[in-house]
């Protein structure tokens, strides 16, 4: 059920960014963020739990010590992101 969910919002953020007149990028990643915020309220209406990434509990122990930029470092480890968006997400975890 979640595949095809985020399958479905992978498909559209596709076929959006191919029908945009102006094609930035910028304009996709707004629209991604829309989406994905959509998605994590279908999943939280249906009940459906993402399971977290392992070693995720280390970042929530930095960040409780106040060590935002260890947890940044260590996010970025476990994901695979980009420093700005583990910073981003560091700081919603805060």
């Amino acid at each position: 059920m979640e595949f095809v969910l985020l399958s479905a919002v992978l498909v559209l953020v596709a076929l959006l960014s191919l029908s945009s007149p102006s094609g930035k990028i910028v304009s996709v990643e707004r629209r991604l963020a829309r989406l994905e915020q959509k998605v994590d309220l279908l999943l939280s209406h249906l009940g459906v739990e993402v399971p977290q990434i392992p070693g995720m509990e280390r970042v929530h122990e930095l960040i409780r010590q106040g060590k935002k930029i260890e947890a940044i470092k260590v996010y970025r480890q476990l994901t695979g992101e980009g420093l700005k968006e583990s910073k981003d997400a560091v700081e919603r975890m805060s």
